[in-house]
């Protein structure tokens, strides 16, 4: 088999699938022979303004084995409708990747909840529905002798270091990590695998940063200089059956690939029986115990305030 078509009869969804990271994976799924549905809305990084005929101009461009699927995944029925579309075109669902994300910034004292349960409804909820309507499908098809399906979460450094301004945005993605290790556990009878991915490219989230500093203003200039293909080869790996990888959190910057740690206990201290667990005994605990190993409050914009390798 030609090893550039090794995903030759698998059937792929990609959320926010017509720009960005999204658009690169489709490519790079369909490139390797996969039939691939672009599900994406057309909206604004805002989540504003749907426009079907960019999902659709890419799916015409790509040719055979691409279709586009337009509608709002956060709507209620909708990701059944698009596991459904896919079947109904290609016969089975083997690959989901969510990308899809919007924005809506502000600071905390700011923040308004129709823009936050907007954000949360498009970035986390919508993965959710999407893998419950899709998941079930790809156990049955497990059991029926197919080859294991593969699920790619697309995350954000900004869930796991948090940033100014992006509550929503940073709880979404948080949400959409824990949701992969869920799923991984849910799925690993069936042999189908659930990762993550923190990507640094040049994207519309990255061209929408309005840098607070001098250091965030470099690190969207340097990102802006990094091309997408780089993640969409990462996950089309992810996306093959080549591995047992499951559960895991990767990053990709330019050339450098990375594996996270995921969170766990990194001190403890054990306080003697009987202890009373007032201000001045935690606060010793603490000081003497657990202070080494204190995680600052630098964002990800500040620690990967690096060149990438291009």
């Amino acid at each position: 088999m030609n090893p550039e078509r090794g995903m030759s009869g698998r059937v792929a969804i990609v959320t926010g699938g017509a720009r960005g990271i999204g658009l690169a994976i489709v490519e790079e799924l369909h490139r390797r022979g996969a039939s691939v549905l672009v599900a994406d809305s057309g909206v604004s990084i805002a989540g504003d303004e749907p426009d079907a005929s960019v999902a659709q101009s890419v799916a015409a461009r790509l040719g055979g084995n691409a279709a586009a699927f337009c509608e709002d995944l956060s709507i209620p029925g909708a990701a059944q409708r698009a596991v459904q579309s896919a079947v109904a075109s290609y016969g089975a669902i083997d690959i989901v990747v969510n990308n899809a994300a919007i924005l809506r910034d502000a600071f905390i004292f700011k923040a308004v909840l129709q823009n936050w349960e907007h954000v949360i409804a498009t970035n986390l909820t919508a993965a959710f529905t999407l893998l419950a309507a899709a998941t079930p499908l790809m156990r049955e098809q497990q059991k029926n002798g197919r080859a294991p399906g593969r699920i790619v979460n697309i995350v954000s450094s900004a869930g796991l270091f948090g940033n100014f301004a992006q509550s929503a945005y940073a709880s979404a993605k948080a949400g959409l990590m824990g949701l992969t290790r869920v799923v991984a556990m849910d799925m690993s009878r069936s042999k189908v695998a659930c990762n993550a991915i923190a990507p640094f490219a040049a994207t519309r989230v990255t061209e929408s940063i309005q840098p607070a500093n001098d250091a965030q203003a470099a690190y969207k200039q340097r990102a802006l200089r990094i091309p997408a293909h780089y993640v969409a080869r990462l996950a089309a790996f992810l996306s093959s059956n080549s591995h047992d990888l499951t559960g895991q959190l990767f990053g990709v910057r330019g050339r450098e690939l990375m594996l996270f740690s995921q969170p766990r206990p990194v001190a403890r201290v054990l306080m003697s029986a009987g202890t009373q667990w007032d201000e001045g005994t935690l606060a010793q605990a603490i000081n003497q115990n657990l202070a080494a190993g204190l995680t600052d409050l630098s964002t990800d914009l500040e620690f990967f305030n690096t060149e990438p390798i291009v």
